[in-house]
């Protein structure tokens, strides 16, 4: 289940909302977290053409004042389901990976098709949005009329700040004798963890006793863990896999570093700075830049230089962002912003 849409669930529950959740398909590796006071509905679909009738079924029976929607595909089932089953729901659909991996402007082609299947069943939706800036910059370039809008993930909630104030027992981060770099994400190559392994060993080739913790789990951990062998850096670098609780290793770290190539929103980023670390990133799109305004709050650096990289976690170290800029500079992110602009989007009156 997707952290961004339990958040908001639980965020609507919070404030008196009846809330179901519904997810299409299950991981049967992954368990759905606890969700108190969300009804949560669990379907085992795959692909569009399984999941529009159960929505057909499920928006006539449940007859829904607003629904949430996540992810092009999922928007738009919502939206033909919706045309299909009669519903009066306000939907909003929000996008989260940059629109070249759906969609392209070449004629004929398949993503060319769905642009304009989507052109069609948009004008359904009551509001589009996009998890950052630069996204809704991109979505511009494939639906120049379109309506999309930003508004970013619940990343900022009570919930969030417990986690992050739970205790740890590794000794890295419970004994603190050195500086401490963290990082989250799958072990792809989009993430490009390969270039973060490569700053540590430059960081070790200056002298820098500086550890890393890089949770995650992913087909390129064998290729990493070569990587970190071959560099002499075994002592420094530890790769847990799947945690359940990353956030409160972040509040004992030092750095979040996030090395990607393309990003929708790093929730990662986010998550680092409410738990008091220095983000440092690569300048990728998209997305870093606008979470730490161009470098103002944290480090930015090129894609794929490891030498700059390695300087901006030394300067993070030396230098690091300070309790109230996070604060202000993750505002955007807190439960209560999200919320409201969600409802000023769908034009509902209450909190």
């Amino acid at each position: 289940m997707p952290l961004a849409q339990r958040r908001l669930a639980l965020a609507l529950f919070a404030r008196g909302h009846q809330v179901d959740l519904v997810i299409g398909s299950t991981n049967p590796v992954l368990t759905i977290p606890d969700t108190p006071g969300v009804n949560v509905i669990a379907w085992d679909v795959s692909g569009i053409r399984y999941i529009i009738p159960k929505l057909i079924s499920y928006l006539k029976v449940a007859k829904p004042d607003v629904v949430f929607s996540a992810e092009d595909h999922l928007n738009g089932a919502v939206l033909v389901a919706a045309i299909l089953a009669g519903s009066k729901a306000k939907i909003t659909g929000s996008s989260r990976v940059p629109p070249k991996d759906s969609y392209s402007n070449t004629p004929f082609t398949r993503g060319w098709l769905r642009k304009q299947a989507m052109r069609v069943t948009m004008r359904r939706a009551d509001a589009l949005t996009c998890v950052s800036e630069d996204m809704v910059a991109n979505y511009r370039t494939y639906f120049p009329a379109g309506k999309h809008v930003a508004v970013y993930n619940i990343i900022d909630d009570t919930t969030t700040r417990a986690r992050a104030a739970q205790p740890v027992d590794h000794p890295w981060f419970v004994d603190r004798d050195l500086p401490l770099v963290v990082a989250a994400g799958t072990l792809t190559g989009r993430k490009n963890f390969r270039m973060l392994i490569s700053v540590m060993g430059e960081l070790n080739r200056r002298g820098h006793d500086i550890r890393l913790a890089l949770f995650g789990e992913g087909y390129r951990r064998p290729e990493l863990e070569a990587q970190i062998a071959e560099l002499g850096i075994a002592d420094r670098c530890w790769l847990p896999g799947q945690v359940d609780n990353p956030l409160a290793y972040f509040a004992h770290a030092d750095v979040l570093a996030l090395t990607s190539y393309a990003e929708g929103l790093p929730n990662v980023l986010v998550e680092g700075m409410v738990a008091g670390c220095t983000p440092v990133a690569t300048d990728c799109p998209t997305g870093p830049r606008e979470v730490i305004e161009g470098g103002r709050v944290g480090y930015l650096v090129a894609m794929d230089d490891v030498p700059a990289m390695a300087d901006a976690i030394e300067c993070a170290l030396a230098a690091p962002a300070t309790r109230d800029v996070l604060d202000r500079a993750i505002a955007s992110f807190r439960e209560d912003v999200v919320i409201a602009r969600h409802f000023e989007l769908l034009h509902i009156s209450g909190s």
